[in-house]
């Protein structure tokens, strides 16, 4: 008989290690999208930058109640495990089929609209190009991803690298660039205008997720209790960083009223820097930035598909694991089709991206309260971890957290209520989680 694998993690990342991880999780291709729509729902420049700061202040914040709950509690299952301890079995399957069915699989939609807008930069196909080009990059990353999780994460690397070339060039084109006038003056707010809309809060706010992730390394890390709260601090500081360098060069460049007309912004200002050929140059390293988030996600959301299926009978077929390809190819092919789906139905509205956003905006930030409302509970059980951090200035810290996330969870219900094109995204995106009560009765039945 073979013995159990008492294998554990070994304390092996320092700071810096830890720090690079955080950016790379947190930095992807939706930053060369979002800020256009951003710009779009601000009356200034400066209450643009501004928000961009706002953004980085929040996601700290958040880091450092994850912070806590990962070193208390490790679990491979993340959210899933911390709201299965503090609340019991149905707010975690909840948790679970919205991340199956709106969380992660619009957020593969959404991200496969960026590769598509940059794609038909460059090889236009119509004015459905974009919505074509989306559906080939969600059917290419699902084939990889099935073809083996070795051949995935080689192909992970080298796309990384490829989005912190993209951002270092648009930093460097658009502060290079002087003279030009922007694309159009930006009009002054109408008397009673309101500064910005929430809409704007959401698009920033999804460009600074994936922070949660890094409470993950606490397992690994070298004296974790202290140098978790330096990495997320080194970590978060460097992208809202790079996010403001970023948005002052496209300001630079565009002007806000450019932003707002553009559809690829980093590829017009290339464009309008260094011609034609950076645009090429730039849409290309875009295209592959968004590849590379597509991947990742497309990765983990398969395997938290893959948890559901072992926990409960419902959804038996999603736990089959295929030992050849080291890969859940039920979870993988269920994911790839919903994904197929949702940018299908995107397609029939004005901006894809926008509206997948609002399709996973409610249930996203309705489970970021919930965990940090799990905080509260679980600090009165005894950590499975010793030693774990403790989120500074506690209750402060996560009463501004869930303060945050209970407006964010208004702002995208108000969303949907509202006559905007957009948010038949988020009404969706409602129907979907609604659709998940019922089947939690079911599900726990033949659990």
């Amino acid at each position: 008989m073979s013995t159990p694998n008492t294998a554990a993690p070994r304390q092996t990342l320092s700071v810096v290690d830890a720090c690079a991880m955080i950016v790379g999780i947190v930095i992807g291709a939706g930053i060369f999208k979002a800020p256009s729509i951003v710009a779009g729902s601000v009356a200034t420049e400066t209450v643009f930058i501004a928000l961009w700061i706002a953004g980085g202040l929040v996601s700290l914040v958040g880091a450092l109640c994850y912070a806590e709950l990962g070193s208390s509690f490790p679990n491979a299952g993340g959210e899933y495990h911390f709201l299965n301890r503090a609340f019991g079995s149905k707010p975690a399957f909840l948790f679970a089929w919205a991340r199956m069915s709106v969380v992660q699989t619009g957020a593969i939609a959404a991200i496969a609209f960026v590769f598509g807008d940059y794609a038909s930069q460059l090889w236009p196909l119509g004015e459905k190009g974009s919505v074509i080009y989306a559906l080939i990059a969600v059917l290419a990353v699902t084939t990889l991803n099935l073809v083996g999780t070795r051949e995935s994460k080689s192909v992970q690397t080298v796309l990384t690298s490829a989005l912190a070339l993209a951002i270092f060039a648009v930093i460097v084109a658009g502060f290079m660039h002087s003279g030009a006038q922007p694309v159009a003056a930006a009009s002054p707010p109408a008397a009673g205008a309101p500064m910005f809309s929430q809409l704007a809060l959401i698009f920033i706010l999804l460009t600074y997720g994936g922070w949660n992730e890094a409470a993950y390394l606490t397992a690994e890390m070298q004296d974790a209790r202290r140098n978790i709260v330096r990495a997320l601090l080194l970590g978060i500081l460097a992208v809202t960083v790079l996010y403001v360098l970023l948005n002052l060069a496209y300001l630079n460049v565009l002007g806000l009223e450019g932003m707002k007309n553009s559809r690829a912004v980093a590829a017009d200002l290339m464009q309008a820097t260094l011609g034609g050929a950076g645009k090429l140059v730039l849409s290309i390293i875009v295209m592959a930035a968004a590849l590379s988030t597509l991947n990742a996600t497309t990765f983990t959301g398969a395997r938290t598909n893959f948890a559901l299926g072992r926990d409960f009978g419902m959804f038996r077929a999603l736990g089959n694991w295929n030992e050849r390809t080291n890969t859940p190819t039920s979870a993988l092919l269920v994911q790839g089709a919903v994904s197929l789906a949702l940018v299908l139905l995107a397609a029939t509205t004005p901006d894809g991206f926008e509206t997948m956003v609002a399709y996973t905006a409610p249930a996203f930030w309705l489970f970021f309260l919930l965990t940090g409302v799990s905080l509260f509970v679980l600090r009165r059980q005894a950590p499975a971890a010793a030693n774990p951090f403790r989120v500074p200035l506690y209750p402060l810290t996560p009463i501004v957290f869930c303060a945050m996330c209970a407006f964010m969870l208004w702002s995208s219900g108000s969303y949907a209520l509202s006559k905007d094109p957009g948010s038949i995204g988020a009404q969706l995106g409602i129907g979907v989680l609604l659709l998940g009560v019922p089947l939690m009765f079911i599900a726990r039945r033949n659990k």
